[in-house]
């Protein structure tokens, strides 16, 4: 395959003579690629583009966000609370006017509040539990009741028909916290099928405090644009007790 001349010649030459040309021509690749990688390192200024202080003017319009929710709007409309519905002034008769300082000044006072067409029959200081939890509410917050049938003290009564007008007291009470009975179990089972079902149920109650019975007297009532009117049927009247 070989001439023995080209052989002879190959086997002649030293090693490191016959190794020189390629240690060269390798080095110098690998010198002239760290050179142009160190040369494109230190000069980044060249390819990336100048930073600039001054803002870019914006070309595309803002994205519209969605509204943020107001607690108004988180609350159903069939929560929220009744507006006032009062186009008229109070109308107050004149023989209340008369006894109504009568029942202003003798307290304590009490009054027989509707909620949920259910009577409670409260004074100041009571503590009252309701048989449901009342949404809506957090510890320490004030609630006015504004529906009485009934306000009286020790020796007058004031009744409505069949409620008095919220204009005519204030009945504030506090929400202390909720209160939870112990859980039950209730085991329920059909004829004829070899198995128990256990229903556990355990229910909240909503706790308040009354802070504040209080009655207008008939200076206040004034001073708020009441109306001296004749004795009508069916309005309240300040009745003493037997």
């Amino acid at each position: 395959m070989f001439s023995r001349t080209a052989l002879a010649r190959a086997f002649a030459l030293p090693y490191g003579q016959s190794a020189r040309p390629l240690t060269t021509s390798f080095g110098a690749c690998l010198r002239q690629a760290s050179t142009t990688t160190t040369s494109s390192q230190s000069h980044p200024e060249q390819t990336s583009e100048p930073l600039s202080a001054t803002p870019r003017a914006q070309t595309s319009t803002p994205s519209q966000q969605p509204p943020i929710s107001t607690p108004s709007n988180t609350i159903p409309t069939s929560k929220l609370p009744v507006p006032p519905t009062f186009t008229s002034p109070l109308k107050v008769t004149k023989s209340l006017l008369e006894k109504l300082p009568y029942l202003t000044t003798q307290k304590p006072h009490y009054i027989t509040a509707h909620l949920h067409d259910k009577p409670y029959l409260l004074t100041e200081g009571d503590h009252l539990r309701l048989p449901f939890l009342m949404p809506k509410v957090k510890p320490g917050d004030v609630i006015r009741f504004n529906r009485a049938s009934v306000l009286g003290s020790r020796e007058f009564t004031l009744k409505g028909a069949p409620y008095v007008d919220e204009r005519l007291f204030e009945c504030r009470v506090r929400v202390m916290g909720v209160d939870a009975e112990p859980l039950r179990v209730k085991e329920k089972t059909k004829r004829r099928r070899r198995h128990v079902q256990k229903v556990q149920s355990k229910h909240r109650y909503t706790l308040l405090r009354v802070i504040d019975v209080k009655v207008k007297s008939a200076e206040e009532l004034l001073q708020e644009g009441a109306v001296i009117v004749e004795a009508e049927e069916g309005a309240s009247e300040v009745e003493v007790k037997a």
